[in-house]
């Protein structure tokens, strides 16, 4: 496969690499990006594996909690200043209200939102803001106390970042700082058996590698790999994260002491994993002006 100065440019924005390690690790891995990602970090290469890409989608995240349930919404825009905009505001939090009613993305799409279909709503909200707009995801979360948290808030309920966090009993005050810490830490999942087990297999995999490059027998390497991804996935889980209001408990821990069980959460960020298009400015005016 023929590697392109785009993709190297593209490796290279996601892991810090230079310029040759990237080419190098793109022709290794015959063009494969995750692949080439997973090289550099074998060889020691990479910065940092920035595999969810560059966050680019504008929008809101709205978060709605009635009783034991709670839903995150996504909804993207073009350009932040439509995320400022009070009547797409009011549309995204009345979306939040209606996402309570069901259960997934296509339902809510389909349900009932003053007389209309949500998606209907957002056709016409299109037609009237002049700016493409997308329903993209949601997720819900249902335990004894669901409690929700925004982060970067445009407006109530509504910002860049919307959490939703479960606890098996009664005691808000931490939940709230549960949800702050999710927004924070952005962990994988609540705990290791929530985790994909390819993706395990996978960074054990990668872990295995970059031990390898030291040269050490392969029965010191395995007791190498059985710390390294013990600290993987206390980093990676909920309730293994060093709590960031006591970072001398797990998460785990400080529920214990607060009396309560976390039982599940939902993280939402606009446009995440999301790619954008970033255009050469100056190159487009250029390239006009010869006509």
């Amino acid at each position: 496969m023929a590697i392109t100065a785009a993709m190297v440019k593209e490796l290279r924005d996601t892991s810090g690499a230079g310029m040759m390690d990237a080419k190098k690790a793109l022709t290794e891995t015959n063009g494969d990006m995750e692949a080439a990602i997973d090289w550099l970090r074998t060889k020691g290469l990479a910065k940092a594996a920035k595999k969810s890409g560059r966050t680019a989608a504008e929008g809101l995240v709205a978060v709605a909690v009635n009783g034991g349930k709670g839903v995150a919404v996504e909804v993207n825009s073009e350009t932040d200043f439509v995320g400022k905009n009070a009547e797409f505001q009011e549309m995204v939090g009345g979306i939040a209200t209606v996402a309570l009613g069901v259960s997934d993305v296509a339902g809510l799409a389909a349900a009932d939102m003053g007389g209309k279909p949500v998606s209907e709503v957002l056709t016409d909200k299109i037609a009237t803001i002049g700016e493409n707009m997308s329903l993209r995801r949601m997720s819900v979360v249902e335990g004894t106390t669901v409690v929700s948290y925004v982060h970067n808030a445009a407006t109530a309920g509504m910002g860049k970042i919307g959490v939703l966090v479960a606890l098996s009993g009664d005691n808000e005050a931490f939940g709230k700082q549960v949800a702050m810490h999710i927004a924070a830490a952005n962990p994988a999942a609540l705990s290791e058996a929530d985790l994909d087990p390819a993706v395990v297999e996978k960074e054990k995999n990668v872990q295995m590698d970059i031990a390898r490059e030291s040269g050490k027998p392969e029965q010191v390497i395995e007791k190498m790999i059985v710390g390294r991804m013990k600290k993987w996935l206390a980093e990676s889980t909920l309730l293994g994260q060093a709590f960031v209001v006591n970072p001398d408990l797990t998460v785990a821990e400080a529920a214990k002491e607060a009396g309560v069980e976390v039982t599940g959460f939902a993280r939402l960020e606009v446009g995440e994993g999301i790619e954008k298009v970033e255009e050469d400015f100056a190159a487009e005016v250029a390239k006009t002006m010869k006509g």
